[in-house]
């Protein structure tokens, strides 16, 4: 019934300690996952988005869709003209470039 002398010394009811060491744990984890998983993703895009931005003529490009073609004009900064086979001439979404080989360098391995 009566308030011990530890409780009636702290002018937050004695709890704090016990807040702080509940909320460390989230923030540890919170903490792990920027490192692990936010930050390397942020550096994967912007690397994407600079070989889209680097898109020339006679670049040879895979699409999303897996087709192979090489960049015979660059219309805007959202299109590019594609031949994918001898006057076969398709318009591209930029964004759907999936990787780009620049002529002249051998395919990855």
């Amino acid at each position: 019934m009566f308030v011990t002398p530890a409780y009636a010394q702290s002018p937050f009811g004695g709890g704090g300690g016990e807040i702080l060491m509940s909320i460390l744990p989230f923030l540890l984890i919170f903490v792990i996952m920027y490192f692990l998983i936010i930050r390397p993703q942020r550096t994967q895009m912007k690397k994407r988005e600079e070989m889209l931005k680097n898109v020339r003529r006679g670049d040879q490009v895979i699409t999303g869709g897996g087709v192979i073609g090489k960049v015979t004009k660059v219309i805007d900064d959202a299109e590019l003209e594609l031949e994918i086979a001898d006057g076969v001439k398709v318009r591209l979404i930029r964004s759907l470039i999936a990787d780009v080989r620049v002529k002249g360098e051998p395919a990855k391995e």
